[in-house]
């Protein structure tokens, strides 16, 4: 919530919460806080949000409060806005008042109402018995349960994950029975729920889970066609690509970023299309660069917001530059270590590392560069811009940028520090240069 930080407001709350409630109860309706907030709560957990169901139809809601707006308003859910904290009140499924629409309700955990004044808390469907036994069970019928919305089969998977809970006989069998149908869904909600999955809490399992049941087959393939798929014991003695990245996903630490998150999931998502096997043992040759191919369309496919992607291909497409990095010229070094989000690419690569040899050399290394270049990588200012070579006489095109990397270049290594010396520096390389906009003269780098 950055507006509601800026103005100094707190997180949404559980006193916040009471007071929707309450002023519902004093209009004369029934109101009550329902999923998992009550979930968590029993579990003593603090809630990252709240949900509040009522008998009060949308129009009534809308009377009642000064800041509301619509995210499901045929289906009868508003969002309350108090203090610049937003909370869902929706009005019951059913006529037939809150029993009834504690039934309709996805799985036992989450159908668990709750009175925020009195603390009372009423159980129609076994979620308390659940919640002790560490179960996600779907309430009723599972096949109509997930009829009415498929993506219930991930929400189930991904709640399995994040509280480290099993998922119940009945419930797991209709998943993997009806597991193609989580493709009538949005990709949107795919992806959000699979971002949810990675980044709560329990990303290994999940996705473990999500293979065993089928679903990992039909949302994402490409990770699925990794399971079998042999690595050199001598730098993964871990096992395949599959456990190798599960076991990235292990050891990722909770919350995660969620580029970093699809980083790991997809940095060698490339392998399975890239295998080969000889004398020497099994490569994967090519495989950064098929990882981003294969990357892309994935991205592409659940709709991620361009910024993102960028950053998560970015993650596969350099996740081997590590290997080298300690025969690098320090120029090339400091401008590996000054990419933006750099924090991510070393992240990625110690799980890399820990997941399979267990060797931190080169990351140690480039946190010790880090540290003993620190001054100089934080202030190091742009000596030319392209408006200036522009000026300078260059053409407009691709020689543009490249005469910026080389001059970038010889600022890393020392042999530049101020405008003017860059000045000369690209006179005395480029005192003559083609009128066409090509980059014919460009000298080899």
């Amino acid at each position: 919530m950055p507006i509601a930080s800026e103005k100094g407001y707190s997180a949404p709350s559980l006193e916040g919460a009471a007071g929707i409630v309450r002023r519902l109860k004093s209009a004369g309706y029934e109101a009550w806080l329902v999923g998992g907030c009550v979930r968590d709560f029993l579990r003593g957990e603090e809630a990252v949000d709240y949900d509040i169901v009522t008998s009060a139809s949308p129009e009534a809601m809308r009377n009642l409060f000064s800041h509301t707006a619509a995210v499901g308003i045929r289906f009868g859910v508003l969002l309350v806005i108090e203090r610049g904290n937003t909370y869902q009140v929706a009005t019951y499924r059913s006529p037939h008042g809150y029993r009834e629409d504690v039934r309709r309700r996805d799985f036992t955990v989450n159908a668990l109402l709750m009175d925020p004044e009195t603390g009372r808390i009423v159980d129609e469907v076994g979620g308390r018995d659940d919640l002790k036994r560490r179960l996600i069970r779907a309430v009723g019928s599972p096949e109509d349960r997930f009829a009415e919305d498929p993506l219930r089969m991930l929400r189930a998977v991904r709640f399995a994950s994040n509280l480290g809970f099993a998922i119940e006989e009945n419930t797991w069998q209709a998943i993997s029975d009806h597991a193609a149908e989580i493709l009538t869904v949005s990709a949107e909600r795919i992806a959000d729920e699979l971002t949810f999955l990675l980044t709560r809490g329990g990303a290994g399992y999940g996705m473990r889970l999500l293979a065993d049941c089928s679903l990992l087959a039909q949302v994402l393939p490409e990770v699925d066609a990794l399971r079998g798929v042999r690595q050199p014991p001598k730098h993964h003695p871990e096992g395949d690509v599959w456990t190798h990245t599960v076991t990235m996903l292990d050891l990722m630490r909770c919350p995660a970023d969620a580029r970093l998150a699809w980083g790991v999931l997809l940095h060698d998502v490339g392998k399975a299309d890239t295998q080969t096997e000889d004398d020497s043992g099994i490569h994967f040759f090519g495989h950064a660069r098929q990882g981003c191919v294969l990357g892309e369309s994935i991205l592409h496919r659940l709709r991620f917001s361009r910024a993102d992607g960028e950053t998560i291909l970015d993650l596969i497409r350099f996740h081997m530059n590590f290997m080298n990095v300690q025969n690098m010229r320090p120029s090339r070094l400091k401008r590996f270590l000054l990419k933006t989000g750099f924090d991510l690419h070393l992240e990625l690569h110690r799980l890399d590392c820990l997941a399979s040899h267990g060797s931190l050399e080169s990351y140690e290394y480039c946190r010790k560069k880090q540290a003993e270049w620190a001054d100089e990588l934080r202030t190091l200012p742009r000596l030319l811009s392209g408006k200036d070579l522009l000026e300078m006489g260059l053409p407009q095109g691709a020689l543009i940028g490249k005469v910026l990397r080389i001059v970038e270049e010889a600022q890393l290594n020392g042999s530049i520090k101020t405008p003017e010396e860059a000045h000369r520096f690209v006179i005395d390389r480029w005192s003559s240069v083609p009128t066409r906009k090509d980059d014919s003269c460009f000298p080899d780098d």
